[in-house]
Parts: structure tokens; C-alpha cells; sequence
């Protein structure tokens, strides 16, 4: 793929009737990844043509999810709704040159010669009434493209391979609906070809639009972009990816406490790859990113192998980092007046055993809130039988000199030694008194965490339980 003559613009264009799903941040993320590694521009046009649906709310929701994910943009956002001269100007043009005509058949009529030409077996595209009549404007016209009648429009895929269709197929399409409003593929083209775009990198569902915008260039006589569409992207039951496959959108994830890197890495490996290579930093992926790469079958999206990476990152990411990450999804359990080093120390007990910050979050609230005993541990551990064992060991504990993890650690060891007992016997009551929880991290990791003030009021409480079990 020869670049040197030919700068790389590249652009994500989604319309702001939602937020911003899986399939499209990956197409936001190849054209990103493309621009980048060519040291090109990557453009964000935000196609808010349909009035009806589009809202600011969603726009908000899509540019935010491309900060979120890293993916910055070197101009835009531009807005269709803002770029009417443009297409006016470009109408203009392809009027005057004989490229593009009125035409005044009416929706009735339209509809009458749809049904004859299925009737003759025939395929129902506009038959040319008003191509050749040289009408002007008038209320209820459209402006068609004057399509060329025969021969091919053909074009190389740079992943699919050369494409192409018979002219005869394809209709002379609408530009401007009776409306005033510009149509979807001549909009695209003006806008492609006035900011530069030199590589049009989409999803396959685009395909059949491509034939179309290429006419459209030839009569504006426009430099026509490469084109590259990618393959479709699958649930792991090989159906089209959806909400019944659980999460899409980029913000849902987020929510989730998946780690933008995470999410790019498992969008990155969704229908392009380097070898068996699972895990990516951000430059690797710009260094060796290539549209050779993207392979023609569908990418089939895993939560599981999502889930496991995210794991990965965490166990990595800096604890300070991830303090900072944690703490909104404190505040969203409810967790209020939180301190810094306690939530550090949350985060470095939990890293190892937590798949999102959700997960860690919750896993951590037993730091942050007045606990509750699980009912089965309450049961098992929290009985008569320990309380003696409990009670000497809040003396111990209460006189210990430090607090640190080795020092408990040496405390403990002494205390079992003395009493001739296994670790388990006086660990999982302990445990239970602390957590709630049978399961947990490390309890000389636990203690360390709650420091010595909160690690005494919550044997002092699990004493007091058990000896409301016995009775006066």
C-alpha cells in the first residue's frame, strides 16, 4: 500500500441517535490506529441529519466515550446539521454540469412503477421519466444523480478485494429529497471530499453504499478515497453482536469498571490480529496496525476474554491509579468519607481477585460500612466455642506495638504456638468477625488495611455476638 505520495485522513463519522456501541468504537479505534501509525489526521464528523433522532445527549455520550477510550481526534467534531452550503454548492455544480436532475414524479406515481416492475419481474429502481426533460425547480421535486446506464463501477477493497457491481443495478439516486433535506451518500461525499479523507475505513454493513458514493465522486469529478470495510462483529453464538449478549455500549462498560485499555485491546483483536499475540500496549498497536491484517471472516466478541484481560491490567495498574479509579464507585455503593490510604490498601488486598473495578468495589465495602455476618459464617465460626480464643486474642491484639502485616503475622504464629492449635481454628473466626465473610483476602493484609482502632471494635463486636448467642 503505497502512502508516501498521499497524506492518510482517516474519519469516524456516527450519528448521535445513540451511544456509542461496541461495532463503532472499533471503526472509531481502526481509523484512529491507521492515522496514527501513517502520521495522519483522524477526523470526527458527527452525522445528525436525522432531526428526528439525533440528540445532543447522545452526542455528548459518543464524544465522551471516545475520551474515555483515548481516541483523540485532530479536527472536529464537524456537524452535518451545520454543512448545508456545502451540499447546496455541490448540488449546484452537478446541476449545471448535466450530472444531476430534477425530477417531479410524485410519491403515487413512484409507488405505481415500483409495483409494475416487480409484477414484469423487473428490479424496482426509478425508471428514468424526468432524466432527460430538463426541468427545473418546483414544490414536491427531488434532484437525482444521472447515473451512468451502462458498464461497471469497481473498486479494490482493501480487505475484501475488488468489488464490483453493474451499472444498470444501480439507481439514479436521490440527492435531495422534496424536503430540501440532502440524503445520506450524497451528504457523506461532500463531506468526505471537502475535508480530504483519503481512506474510508467502515463496516461492512456500508458496502452496498460504496458503488453509489463512487458515482457521486466521478461527477463532482472528486478524488475518490480508498475504501476498506470491515467485518461484522458477532456474539460468541455467532449472531449478530446485541443487548442479548449483554453489554454494548462503551459508557455500559465503563459503568462496569472495565479499563479503557482493556476495552481497546479486546476491540483491537475483533477481526484484526498480530500472530497469537492476546495483549497490546497503546503504541504496539499503533506501530503494527495494518489493514493487511484485518481478516475478511467476522470478529466474535467475548465477555469472558474481555473480563480476563481487564483482570490483567488491574493486577498491573499502579495501586495510586487505581485508588483514584476505585473511588467514584465507593461513592456510587454509598461509601462516603473515604480515606485515601485506606482505599489504597483496599485496592492492594483486592487486586489480585477482582475482574473490574465493580467487582472490587463491592468486594471492598466491608472496609468502608458497618458489616454484617453471612448467615452460614455466623453459624459455623462465630460460636461459643471460639470466644474464649477471641477474647485473649483482643488482648494480644490490643497491645500489640505495631500494625503492620509481618508484625500480626509474628503475633499470630506466637498465638497458635502457644495454644497448640492449627491457624484455621482461630483465623476463619476472625475473618468472620472482621469481614463478615468467610471469604476474603489475607486476614494479616485485612487487619493491616483497617489499622488498629476499627480491627479492635469489630472483635470487640464479634465477642459481644456471640455471647448474645448464649444468653444471660
Amino acid at each position: 500500500m503505497n502512502m508516501d505520495k498521499e497524506r492518510v485522513v482517516t474519519r469516524f463519522p456516527p450519528s448521535p441517535t445513540g451511544t456509542l456501541h461496541i461495532g463503532g468504537a472499533r471503526t472509531a479505534l481502526f481509523n484512529w490506529l491507521f492515522s496514527r501509525h501513517h502520521r495522519g489526521r483522524f477526523i470526527l464528523r458527527i452525522e445528525d441529519t436525522d432531526t428526528a433522532r439525533s440528540t445532543e445527549e447522545h452526542t455528548q455520550a459518543i464524544i465522551e466515550s471516545l475520551r474515555w477510550l483515548g481516541l483523540d481526534w485532530d479536527e472536529g467534531p464537524y456537524f452535518q446539521s451545520q454543512r448545508s452550503q456545502f451540499y447546496h454548492e455541490a448540488l449546484e455544480e452537478l446541476l449545471s454540469s448535466g450530472n444531476a436532475y430534477y425530477c417531479h414524479c410524485s410519491p403515487e406515481e413512484l409507488e405505481k412503477k415500483r409495483k409494475e416492475a416487480i409484477q414484469n419481474g423487473l428490479k424496482p429502481k426509478y425508471d428514468g421519466t424526468c432524466r432527460d426533460k430538463g426541468l427545473g425547480e418546483a414544490p414536491g421535486a427531488v434532484v437525482r444523480l444521472k447515473s451512468p446506464l451502462t458498464g461497471s463501477t469497481t473498486f479494490n477493497d482493501l480487505v475484501k478485494g475488488a468489488i464490483s457491481i453493474e451499472n444498470e443495478e444501480l439507481d439514479d439516486l436521490i440527492l435531495q429529497r422534496s424536503d430540501g433535506t440532502f440524503t445520506y451518500n450524497f451528504a457523506v461525499v461532500v463531506d468526505d471530499s471537502t475535508m480530504g479523507v483519503t481512506y474510508v475505513i467502515r463496516g461492512d454493513d456500508h458496502i452496498n453504499n460504496t458503488p453509489r458514493q463512487i458515482l457521486i465522486y466521478k461527477a463532482l469529478g472528486k478524488p475518490i478515497p480508498h475504501y476498506a470495510h470491515l467485518p461484522m462483529i458477532l456474539g460468541p453464538d455467532r449472531t449478530p453482536l446485541s443487548k442479548r449478549h449483554g453489554a454494548t455500549s462503551v459508557l455500559a462498560f465503563r459503568e462496569m469498571g472495565i479499563l479503557p485499555h482493556a476495552l481497546l485491546n479486546a476491540l483491537a483483536r475483533l477481526g484484526w490480529s498480530h500472530g497469537d499475540q492476546e495483549k497490546f500496549s497503546i503504541q504496539q498497536l499503533i506501530d503494527l496496525f495494518s489493514l493487511e491484517q484485518v481478516g475478511k471472516s467476522a470478529g466474535i466478541f467475548n465477555m469472558e476474554k474481555l473480563l480476563d484481560l481487564n483482570a490483567k491490567y488491574i493486577r498491573e495498574e499502579n495501586d495510586e491509579v487505581l485508588t483514584d479509579l476505585l473511588i467514584p464507585f465507593l461513592h456510587s455503593l454509598g461509601c462516603e468519607q473515604l480515606k485515601g490510604e485506606t482505599v489504597t490498601g483496599a485496592v492492594r488486598t483486592l487486586k489480585p481477585r477482582s475482574k473490574t473495578l465493580l467487582e472490587m468495589a463491592q468486594k471492598s465495602l466491608f472496609y468502608f460500612e458497618e458489616i454484617t455476618y453471612e448467615p452460614e459464617a455466623d453459624r459455623k465460626f462465630l460460636v461459643p466455642e471460639s470466644l474464649d480464643l477471641l477474647e485473649e486474642l483482643l488482648s494480644v491484639l490490643t497491645g500489640a506495638v505495631v500494625f503492620t502485616r509481618d508484625e500480626l503475622e509474628r503475633i499470630l504464629s506466637a498465638f497458635i504456638e502457644t495454644h497448640g492449635i492449627k491457624l484455621g481454628v482461630v483465623a476463619q473466626p476472625l475473618r468472620v468477625a472482621l469481614t463478615g465473610k468467610t471469604v476474603s483476602p489475607g486476614v494479616f493484609e485485612v487487619m493491616e488495611v483497617m489499622g488498629r482502632e476499627m480491627v479492635i471494635k469489630r472483635l470487640s463486636n464479634a465477642i459481644s455476638h456471640i455471647k448474645s448467642k448464649k444468653g444471660p
